[in-house]
């Protein structure tokens, strides 16, 4: 029997590892909040560690594993934010619209209402009203939506961000908002706001809401200071233990046919710093160039490649540049990062950077204008800022690290791939 998706898991089944115990918390936490007993929480980890696909599985669980007629039921809605957000109208509507279609699936037991083009917006109002038993708090969903369709409110995002609370407040019923790339809502480059209009949504009982994004720096930001400061619980998520990375070796090089030794399998997630995302990257590599995995030899020739030009070098890239691309002097930019990350010694010495600049771009950058980048980049996690100390080291993340270096060369320096 073919599985069913609420939301699309990523990662195969047959290589999925070591999640299990946070899972089975947010799984749990969700169903506790219908004795209000659960707080709104933070998955707080570094980048690839797999904190999405944690929040898909527990949403397909919450879906799929409860009595969607049960009123008492925990209605699971998945929002992920986007990368740009600009235009709070537009904003207040996707979110509003994405809140009923989740609660309407799930009343119905239908996750095809969830597929983009299954419902249009237009034809929402009357085909929810059709299917779905309105309570007295639903029902204000779909007066919001006319409001904001008709731009009736003043905040619509104040509006939008507020409703799951008030759908579960009025009829006393419970929510769980999983919310994913939280970290879009404070990006430096933007003046869109919406964290402090979300004090209120994310304190009642009757709406915990689970969070996570992929830039630490920002979540510590949102969560750690003004006025979400206080209201959320935090989960760590942490690299694989050199038992558990040396389990995912072994399960992805059976997945994809993988000649990978036994003895090279703890010394391919050691090297990989128990990151899932690297392994699996370095598994398929080795599979894409018909490379047994039987030495160190073998697995730094493999990491070179990917490193260059394979998987890893692509999802590092985007992030990179997605990131650049947030901040102005893009050129300036990159060849800060890229001198940062040729640093040799603990600290990261924005003086060093300041000469390095003068030397390849023939350009003298102020040492303040020199530190302000930097702290912007750390805010994209690619590089590390004490801020209390006032001073900058690497991330602790040595294929990063290694990963800048290659990439400055090729794409700031201008060296030939083949030539590194």
């Amino acid at each position: 029997m073919k599985k069913k998706f609420a939301i699309k898991t990523l990662v195969p089944d047959e290589i999925y590892t070591d999640r299990k115990e946070l899972i089975d918390y947010f799984y749990n936490a969700a169903l506790k909040a219908a004795t209000r007993r659960t707080r709104s929480t933070v998955l707080l980890g570094q980048r690839r560690m797999g904190k999405t696909e944690i929040f898909k599985r527990v949403v397909n669980r919450l879906f799929f594993e409860q009595d969607y007629t049960d009123p008492n039921a925990v209605v699971p809605v998945y929002y992920k934010f986007p990368d740009k957000i600009t235009d709070p109208w537009k904003f207040a509507i996707q979110y509003v619209v994405n809140f009923i279609k989740w609660y309407t699936a799930f009343r119905m037991g239908d996750p095809d209402i969830l597929e983009g083009k299954f419902l249009k917006v237009k034809n929402l109002s009357n085909f929810v009203k059709s299917n779905v038993k309105m309570t007295k708090g639903f029902e204000q969903s779909m007066h919001l939506l006319e409001s904001l369709q008709d731009k009736g409110v003043i905040y619509p995002e104040e509006e939008a961000v507020n409703l799951p609370r008030l759908v579960s407040d009025w009829d006393d019923s419970t929510v769980i908002m999983f919310l994913d790339e939280i970290q879009n809502i404070h990006l430096p480059q933007q003046d869109f706001r919406v964290v402090g209009y979300m004090q209120d949504a994310v304190e009642s009982p009757t709406c915990p809401h689970f969070v996570t994004g992929s830039a630490m720096t920002i979540l510590h930001d949102i969560l750690g200071k003004g006025s979400l400061y206080g209201r959320f619980r935090d989960r760590p998520i942490k690299t694989f233990t050199d038992y558990y990375g040396s389990e995912l070796v072994r399960k992805s090089s059976k997945y994809y046919n993988a000649k990978i030794s036994k003895v090279m399998a703890p010394v391919v997630s050691e090297v990989c710093g128990g990151n899932p995302f690297y392994i699996n990257a370095v598994v398929e590599q080795s599979v894409e160039q018909n490379i047994e995995l039987d030495s160190e030899e073998a697995l730094n020739r493999i990491l070179a490649i990917d490193l260059s030009s394979g998987f890893i070098y692509a999802e590092l890239r985007d992030q990179v540049i997605k990131w650049i691309e947030r901040l102005n002097d893009h050129n300036i930019t990159k060849w800060i990062l890229y001198l940062a990350a040729l640093e040799e010694e603990d600290r990261i010495n924005p003086e060093r950077i300041q000469k390095e600049l003068k030397a390849q771009e023939g350009v003298e950058v102020e040492i303040e204008k020199i530190r302000e980048v930097m702290i912007k980049l750390s805010r994209g996690d690619l590089i590390d800022y004490k801020e209390f100390g006032g001073w900058f080291t690497h991330i602790n993340d040595p294929i990063l690290q290694d990963f800048l270096k290659i990439w400055g060369k090729i794409e700031v320096a201008g060296i030939k791939r083949t030539d590194i």
